[in-house]
């Protein structure tokens, strides 16, 4: 009786093992939001890490995640540590790339829950007043990673926070148009 069940879980693990070995390595998220002021004002929300308080969906996830900036304020080499509970994790976030208006490519070294490297990366693209903003993460999975992906939809889990952070940043920007038109 025990042998016929070892040979059964052992074909459910090799079978779990083929599955996920399976599953395409490389991922890609992307959501995009239309915000109503010049790619200049837009660019600087994300081209200034301090300025990600004010939109950033997961430093609403935890209001108490210790944070730590380094480099340059903006652009290339500006950088900010988390460490935060356990629905943000700790890592490290980097500018690696900054074309004014245009563009902001981010290197994300996650530590906890899991270690992985991906990348970030904020486009705009003006268009009469308006702003066409896409936030995109790349990766690319090991094992465990892809076995994690069977069990929760990572475009849905992160790309909802995605939507909520464009919505945020969208209510910044715009807020900031009115108040310098009333400045005026």
């Amino acid at each position: 009786m025990l042998v016929p069940v070892l040979i059964g879980l052992a074909v459910v693990i090799v079978l779990f093992v083929a599955l996920v070995a399976s599953r395409p390595a490389d991922f890609r998220v992307a959501r995009s939001a239309v915000i109503a002021a010049p790619a200049e004002t837009v660019f600087a929300q994300v081209n200034t890490l301090r300025r990600w308080e004010a939109w950033n969906p997961w430093g609403k996830m935890d209001p108490d995640a210790k944070l730590t900036y380094s480099g340059p304020p903006s652009g290339i080499g500006a950088s900010y540590a988390w460490a935060g509970n356990s629905k943000i994790g700790a890592g490290r976030s980097t500018i690696v790339d900054s074309a004014a208006g245009e563009s902001v490519r981010l290197r994300l070294d996650f530590l906890k829950p899991m270690k992985a490297t991906n990348f970030a990366e904020f486009t705009f693209k003006a268009e009469a007043g308006r702003t066409t903003v896409t936030w995109q993460m790349t990766g690319h999975n090991n094992f465990v990673g892809k076995a994690f992906a069977l069990f929760v939809n990572f475009d849905q889990m992160c790309g909802g926070q995605f939507e909520k952070g464009l919505a945020a940043m969208k209510a910044v920007a715009e807020g900031e148009v009115r108040e310098t038109a009333a400045a005026k």
